[in-house]
């Protein structure tokens, strides 16, 4: 399989199974998952032609790690980074490290000097517990600056979060008090 192929199946899943589901008309059901025979015969009322060792194949080699399979292979969901409202993943809280790290773009910062870090359309503000894979993020949107979360302090004064099968950490927010630039 070509490594466009399956970029560009990925970030067609990206797009179907954390925002647009209704573009294919695909349901997801509370959780984020959906049937993969649905999902096939959705893309292909687009012109986009799907087979279930396709997305098996991106599943397997995502390095971000976007998606999971059931356990019967049956059923695909993104495990993070939902922006529809039909979607509420039940997330365990969970007690996150000192610290973690948010990387954006410099012109971004007035933004989040005045509103710290909010999730936009998605569900969740994404943290990540390495410096790399936070510049990795931040280097899609521009010049990079690195944010320093200080995650423990947030959970002691009444923050949740939670974490991705993935390892992204999420909470609903990050204020301004508790973010550093590195």
């Amino acid at each position: 399989m070509s490594k466009k192929r399956l970029d560009d199946t990925s970030k067609f899943l990206s797009y179907v199974l954390r925002h647009e589901p209704q573009a294919i008309g695909l349901e997801l059901d509370s959780e984020g998952w959906a049937r993969i025979d649905a999902l096939i015969d959705g893309a292909a009322r687009e012109g986009r032609q799907l087979t279930p060792e396709l997305i098996a194949e991106v599943v397997a080699s995502n390095d971000k790690k976007r998606f999971a399979l059931s356990a019967d292979q049956q059923r695909i969901r993104a495990v993070q980074g939902h922006s529809s409202a039909s979607v509420n993943l039940q997330l365990a809280e969970k007690l996150p490290p000192a610290v973690l790290y948010h990387g954006t773009a410099s012109r971004f910062m007035a933004s989040i000097d005045e509103k710290g870090l909010i999730p936009g359309s998605r569900h969740h503000v994404h943290l990540s517990q390495d410096m790399a894979t936070a510049e990795a993020v931040g280097q899609r949107y521009g010049k990079v600056v690195i944010l320093k979360v200080a995650a423990q302090d947030m959970q002691a004064q009444g923050f949740k979060f939670y974490q991705a099968e993935n390892g992204v950490w999420l909470t609903d927010h990050v204020p301004v008090d508790f973010l550093s630039p590195l």
